[in-house]
């Protein structure tokens, strides 16, 4: 399972944008851009761990 997530997170790398690289405000943010956030984390803490 572990690497899964490991691909997974390669993936989210390459399609999905980054928002920290943005230096984007979280308080600002769309519904969508705190989902999108909060789906990368999830996989890379489950990738890492």
């Amino acid at each position: 399972m572990h690497s899964f997530f490991k691909v997974l997170a390669k993936i989210n790398k390459a399609i999905l944008p980054s928002y920290t690289k943005r230096r984007s405000d979280l308080v600002s943010a769309t519904k969508v851009q705190l989902a999108i956030i909060g789906w990368r984390t999830y996989v890379t803490k489950r990738a890492l761990g």
